[in-house]
């Protein structure tokens, strides 16, 4: 929950205040990029793979991003690190990932909401027209706008995968 917003709810509510181009996809409860690329029925390419990583920079701070890279890729965690200037790199406990994102594993938006949550997106993504992710949801999916998406999560792009 944010505020008295689901994740969800505030997704939506945003995409409607800025005039976005979506659509809703109902299906069967499922997390995981391939299968429920083809349960929506497009490539895995074009499905918003997104991830939660946790940034050593030095023995005192951490810095947590939410790398968002195309379906069928794999996030480069050096990458990440030499970006945000880190000595030490690895994905986020389950746990802490819930916490930052607002909702379930499988389920994080390609949006960041929490402070702490840098938002970060290979541009090999943003070559589609459209985007596929879960909506803080294991059962319902938005197909967005790329254009769209940009101007709303107002993302770094840089290369990470």
């Amino acid at each position: 929950m944010i505020g008295e917003l689901t994740v969800y709810e505030r997704l939506l509510a945003d995409l409607d205040a800025a005039g976005a181009r979506y659509r809703l996809i109902d299906h069967a409860p499922e997390g995981r990029t391939e299968l429920v690329s083809a349960m929506r029925g497009h490539d895995a390419a074009h499905a918003a793979k997104c991830l939660v990583v946790m940034v050593k920079v030095g023995k005192k701070q951490t810095r947590y991003v939410l790398a968002v890279v195309p379906g069928d890729a794999r996030l480069d965690l050096d990458a990440v690190r030499g970006l945000m200037g880190g000595t030490y790199v690895a994905f986020a406990g389950t746990e802490k990932a819930e916490e930052l994102a607002g909702s379930v594993s499988g389920t994080v938006l390609p949006i960041s909401y929490h402070p702490r949550l840098e938002l970060v997106v290979d541009p090999a993504l943003l070559d589609v027209p459209e985007l596929y992710f879960n909506a803080a949801r294991l059962d319902r999916s938005v197909a967005l706008s790329t254009e769209d998406y940009v101007r709303v999560a107002q993302p770094r792009v840089e290369r990470i995968v």
